[in-house]
C-alpha cells in the first residue's frame, strides 16, 4: 500500500501554501505573512524516502523511521550559526531570521551573546540527556532555532506545558517555574521537533535514548514532556510553508535527512 498524500492533513498543508497574506506593520503579523508566503517545497511526495515505513504503525513505524532518518550528514556547533541563517531566513527579508518564540524578524548579523542578540536555542534542551553541544543531538538542525538571548535563558531547560506568566520579548509565550508554553503559531513546530528527536536518537551513536513522557521537571533525564499536550499542538498547528521550507533546506543542503512529522504529521498519533 502506497502512502496516500490525499488526506485531510495533506489538503491542509496544500491550503497553507495557497493563502495570500497582506503585508502588515507589526512583527507578529509580518511573521504570519512570512510563514505563509514562501514556496511549500516539502509538500511533494517522498515515497521513495519513506518506503520502508509504508504500512507500519506504532513501534514498528517508529523503528522504521529511525532507520531512515539516522542516515545524515552532521554539522559542527560553529557551523550551526550559518546554517540557521539559511534555514530560518525571513522570506520577507533575506537579511533577517525569524526568532522561534519571539516571532521577531531580526538581522542575521546580530547573532551572539548580547542581551538583544539571537543565539542557538536547543528545543530539546541539551541537559535532557546530557549531550551538550556534541556533534549529533547537540548540533542537529532539526531542533535548533534562532532565539533572543534573554528569551532563550528564560526558557532554559524547561519542559513544555500550558500556563504561566507572559515572557518578555516573546509575545504569546508563557512560563512558570517548571514549564514553558510557546506562542500559538509555533506550538506544532515545537512538538514536531521534539518528536523527531525522540525517533532519531534511540541510544546509538554514543548518545542517550531520547524519549517522550507526560511529565515536567524531567531535569537531566533523557525525557521530555508533556507528550499529551504536544500531540494536541501537532494537530492544532499543522506544518506551514515556513516549516516545510526549513525541512527542505536541511535535507537539501545540510543534513540530508528529514523530519518525518513535517511531511506526515498524522504519524504522530500512530506512534504515540
Amino acid at each position: 500500500m502506497r502512502i496516500s498524500r490525499l488526506t485531510p492533513w495533506a489538503a491542509g498543508l496544500a491550503a497553507v501554501a495557497l493563502v495570500a497574506v497582506p503585508a502588515a506593520a507589526s512583527a507578529g503579523q509580518q511573521e504570519t505573512a512570512s510563514r505563509t508566503s514562501g514556496a511549500a517545497t516539502a509538500t511533494a511526495p517522498y515515497d521513495a524516502y519513506y518506503a520502508p515505513a509504508e504500512g507500519k504503525t506504532g513501534a514498528a513505524l517508529k523503528a522504521a523511521l529511525h532507520d531512515i532518518i539516522k542516515t545524515q550528514s552532521k554539522v559542527n556547533y560553529d557551523g550551526v550559526w550559518n546554517a540557521l541563517k539559511a534555514t530560518d531566513q525571513d522570506p520577507a527579508n533575506p537579511n533577517n531570521v525569524i526568532l522561534l518564540y519571539s516571532g521577531r524578524s531580526q538581522s542575521k548579523s546580530s547573532n551572539g551573546g548580547g542581551a538583544n542578540d539571537w543565539n542557538r536555542e536547543h528545543v530539546w534542551a541539551k541537559s535532557h540527556g546530557d549531550f551538550g553541544t556534541a556533534t549529533g543531538p547537540g548540533t542537529d538542525l532539526h531542533h535548533l532555532r534562532p532565539e533572543d538571548v534573554t528569551v532563550n535563558s528564560t526558557r532554559g531547560n524547561k519542559d513544555f506545558d500550558k500556563g504561566g506568566s507572559p515572557v518578555g520579548e516573546a509575545p504569546g509565550s508563557l512560563t512558570d517555574a517548571d514549564s514553558f508554553e510557546p506562542r500559538d503559531a509555533v506550538k506544532g513546530d515545537v512538538a514536531r521537533m521534539l518528536l523527531y528527536m525522540a525517533v532519531r536518537y534511540e541510544g546509538g551513536d554514543g548518545f542517550a535514548n531520547l524519549e517522550m513522557n507526560d511529565k515536567v521537571n524531567n531535569g537531566s533525564a533523557p525525557l521530555f514532556g508533556r507528550i499529551s499536550l504536544l500531540k494536541q499542538w501537532n494537530r492544532t498547528d499543522p506544518p506551514d510553508a515556513f516549516e516545510q521550507r526549513r525541512n527542505q533546506v536541511i535535507f537539501d543542503v545540510y543534513q540530508h535527512n528529514r523530519n518525518p512529522f513535517i511531511d506526515h504529521p498524522e504519524w504522530v498519533d500512530s506512534i504515540w
